[in-house]
């Protein structure tokens, strides 16, 4: 996934409290979390994603 790509999906997940994973966006949510800028939370039926420390830091914000 490129840099902006990257950035283009935490902003739309840092703009929401938990952002539902949308259908087909399973695997580039999946990457965010595997680099450690995300959380996924697979508890609920609708996957949800939160932005981490490192995701903040990432789009520096503190």
């Amino acid at each position: 996934m490129e840099r902006s790509e990257i950035i283009a999906l935490l902003e739309v997940i840092n703009q929401q409290v938990s952002s539902s994973i949308l259908g087909g966006m399973e695997e580039e949510y999946e990457e965010l979390e595997s680099m450690g800028l995300i959380t996924i939370d697979r508890k609920s039926v609708q996957w949800s994603a939160a932005m981490t420390p490192e995701g903040n830091a990432y789009l520096g914000h503190d």
